[in-house]
């Protein structure tokens, strides 16, 4: 493992660079969902009309994700950010006019290009964040997403203050669009250029044009690979149905007020980032197989306090542990896909694709399911993906022979392993 204290002046920028942007983009998200209710009321919309104007942004992350790890192949993790960081910009000036101007249309098409950055940085973020932890020989990516859930946090906070004082939506969206712009351009001079780009000649499988779907597609026959996959899918789909759900769920399922209901998620974000910048020693310590299989255990008790519980209290304080578990789930999962092996980029890309795809796609999905079972009822989903995880994360440890990189966490992979 190398000596943090040899990490030279470049890679410290860079690795600052993406905690900093990653920050400033779960500062961005949050700052939208808090206004969520100011903007429906400007608009003057339905609640289902309110959410086709949200299909926007549902639509555009999509196709970020789906986008970006054949782009970053082909042209390098930092002009993808760079398009991605301005697509965030343009989208959050454009919901601003949209809401300011009250008109739907204007904050549908604003949501869709803000959630096209959102993809695509999202995923290039998590190639240059394997990157550095290849480079440092240290965990990153945990305190990388860790700085996106603290941003998270802080714009909640102030999204419900500037609500309280009433400020304009629009404006506090425009001060928010400059403020990333500030962090994307340094972070943009930051990155190396070139990191994820294959050459030609590492993607003849695919007739020479590096980034195809071929090549894409072609990780995923390995076995280990698929498990990973399997692996994210429950951790991110256990996030993401908190994100989407979990105040609704203490409301309906649990009796609680709106107030509770939201501070209940406050508590699970507040979680969520700890467990992230707290996980970095235990990773080294025990190995990401360990880590994340006590994770997995952790949140399906908390999930399943959440849903048998008859005491709102308890169930609320169970987020607690729900968050905890989730919050390296994804991460650790990500780093595991690109460790030991030749095309890192590729294979980082793919599980980052799936996760986000289960992420995004996954929980909405449940609100189907809960029209007939009920939302509670309808959480069980998450317990059964959350254990049978726990069963499958051998697949995280590093391979006993790699063609090249090596390991984030070496030391704790042999331990547990052995």
């Amino acid at each position: 493992m190398k000596n943090p204290q040899l990490i030279d002046a470049t890679t410290r920028r860079w690795r600052a660079a993406l905690f900093l942007f990653m920050l400033a983009t779960g500062v961005s998200m949050a700052s939208w969902v808090a206004r969520t209710p100011a903007v429906r009321d400007a608009l003057d919309v339905t609640t289902g009309a309110m959410g086709l104007v949200l299909f926007g942004l549902s639509i555009g992350s999509m196709a970020g994700v789906l986008a970006s790890g054949g782009l970053v192949r082909r042209h390098g993790g930092r002009l993808v950010i760079a398009v991605g960081a301005a697509l965030l910009v343009a989208g959050l000036l454009v919901t601003a006019g949209g809401a300011a101007l009250e008109v739907s249309g204007g904050v549908f098409g604003g949501l869709a290009l803000f959630g096209a950055g959102m993809g695509l940085a999202e995923v290039a973020f998590n190639i240059e964040g394997a990157a550095v932890e290849r480079a440092v020989g240290r965990p990153v990516l945990p305190v990388l997403h860790g700085c996106f859930s603290l941003g998270t946090v802080v714009g909640a906070l102030l999204g419900m203050g500037l609500t309280a004082l009433r400020f304009p939506v629009g404006w506090h969206l425009a001060a928010i669009a400059l403020a990333v712009a500030a962090a994307g351009a340094w972070t943009v001079r930051a990155v190396p250029a070139g990191t994820g780009r294959e050459e030609p000649e590492d993607a003849a499988d695919d007739g020479g044009r590096s980034g195809g779907w071929r090549a894409q597609a072609a990780v995923w026959r390995d076995r280990r690979l698929v498990l990973i996959g399997l692996i994210v899918l429950a951790m991110a789909f256990a996030e993401g149905s908190a994100n989407d759900w979990l105040p609704l769920l203490m409301v309906d399922g649990h009796g609680t007020s709106a107030t509770a209901g939201s501070l209940t998620f406050m508590l699970f974000a507040v979680a969520m980032t700890t467990g992230r910048f707290a996980g970095g020693p235990l990773l080294v310590r025990y190995g990401p197989a360990a880590v994340v299989r006590a994770s997995a255990v952790i949140a399906a008790v908390g999930v399943a306090l959440v849903v048998f519980s008859s005491s709102a209290l308890l169930a609320g304080a169970a987020v607690v542990l729900w968050g905890l578990g989730a919050s390296l789930g994804f991460p650790v999962t990500v780093s595991a896909a690109g460790e030991g092996v030749r095309n890192a980029s590729a294979r980082v890309a793919a599980v980052s694709t799936a996760g986000y795809a289960a992420f995004l796609v996954g929980p909405p999905a449940l609100g189907f399911l809960a029209d007939h079972v009920g939302l509670r009822n309808a959480m069980l989903v998450v317990l059964v993906l959350l254990g049978g995880a726990a069963l499958i994360t051998g697949a995280l440890r590093t391979p006993e022979s790699g063609e090249s990189g090596e390991s984030a966490v070496p030391q704790g992979d042999r331990r547990a392993a052995g």
